[in-house]
């Protein structure tokens, strides 16, 4: 089983959000093999809590504009790692340290990405090649 469409339709907006918003690092992970629970994870970080917060922000008004709410959302009044539970969508917008330290990409390396079919361009979006080197080069 592989995500819905309406899944990666969702993460594609998620993402152009955060990336207006200058997330770094955008990922999204197709977990829908490993979890019953979600089809996809997408992972964005900033270097700041007020930036984490902004990104968040900016993904929660994108996504109420097509009258999606969070089922769930944690972490908002630290800034530092902050959940939205979308249902089919569990959006991780985390501090860049809390990122390094928790792996979550590591965690999962072994569920494929989704093509966020973002502006290659743009510097917070990485392939999933360089993703992967990465985290070689980090173990």
């Amino acid at each position: 089983m592989t995500a819905t469409q309406s899944s990666i339709d969702l993460v594609r907006v998620a993402a152009r959000a955060a990336s207006e918003k200058l997330a770094q690092d955008v990922i999204a992970l197709d977990v829908s093999e490993h979890l019953a629970i979600t089809d996809i994870f997408f992972i964005a970080s900033a270097p700041t809590e007020r930036q984490v917060n902004a990104i968040v922000d900016g993904i929660e008004e994108e996504l109420l504009k097509g009258g999606l709410r969070p089922v769930r959302r944690e972490g908002r009044s630290e800034g530092r790692w902050v959940l939205l539970d979308y249902a089919d969508v569990i959006v991780h917008v985390q501090h860049e340290e809390d990122r390094v330290f928790y792996a979550l990409e590591r965690l999962w390396k072994d569920c494929p990405t989704v093509d966020l079919k973002l502006d290659a361009s743009d510097p917070s979006l990485k392939s999933s090649d360089e993703k992967s080197d990465d985290a070689v080069s980090a173990e």
